[in-house]
């Protein structure tokens, strides 16, 4: 479950702790949240509510940060993840390319998501939308999107690459990328824009040979 906004506090996030609650009771599923900048007591309590995995993106290198974020610090986010952390919960974390950030940006992302003990990693490809400060970005290559996934998986060799957001600017929706290094997709549409869907994921998958663990 996701929820805008620089933080959840307040009678939002005791209702959040309430749904949490409900849904670990009656559906067996595993609960991932994304709440933005929280602190180690309210981690715990979505621990006890349900919650296994908590997902908090830096981003950006974090000498890039501030030109794309300016409600909160780089040490904030971080800070939230090593509270996750510490409070027994999964994290995962990645980032945003192509927001007109250097390849070093990048690599200084991954190296920062290594030293965190980042294992499961979302890689989103930025899609410029009309009215946003970003609508005239210009759209990595396809060529330039493959080496970021190759440069993420010799750095962080463990990890678990996830394709995420702006994967329909992807050739066949990423099928080489798993080529690359990426080994997981984050399947069906996001917050604000289309994906692909889950049996054509699935059958791409197949057709390249790969296994489907869902």
């Amino acid at each position: 479950m996701v929820t805008s906004g620089r933080d959840l506090a307040g009678e939002d996030f005791k209702e959040t702790l309430n749904i949490y609650g409900y849904i670990k009771e009656h559906v067996k599923i595993s609960l991932c949240a994304s709440h933005g900048i929280l602190t180690h007591e309210q981690l715990l309590l979505l621990k006890r509510a349900g919650v296994e995995t908590y997902h908090h993106n830096l981003e950006t290198s974090r000498e890039y940060y501030s030109r794309i974020c300016t409600t909160h610090s780089y040490d904030e986010r971080i800070e939230t993840i090593r509270n996750a952390q510490n409070a027994g919960l999964k994290v995962c974390s990645g980032g945003i390319i192509g927001m007109g950030e250097r390849l070093e940006d990048r690599i200084k992302l991954a190296f920062e998501l290594k030293a965190l003990g980042i294992d499961s990693i979302p890689i989103n490809v930025l899609n410029p939308i009309k009215g946003t400060p970003l609508e005239s970005s210009e759209r990595l290559s396809q060529d330039e999107i493959l080496k970021t996934i190759a440069i993420y998986r010799f750095i962080n060799p463990k990890a678990c690459i996830r394709l995420a957001g702006g994967r329909n600017l992807i050739a066949d929706y990423g099928k080489h990328c798993f080529k690359a290094g990426a080994n997981a997709t984050i399947t069906g549409n996001y917050l604000t824009t289309s994906g692909n869907k889950i049996a054509d994921d699935i059958k791409m998958i197949k057709d390249s040979g790969l296994k489907v663990g869902l």
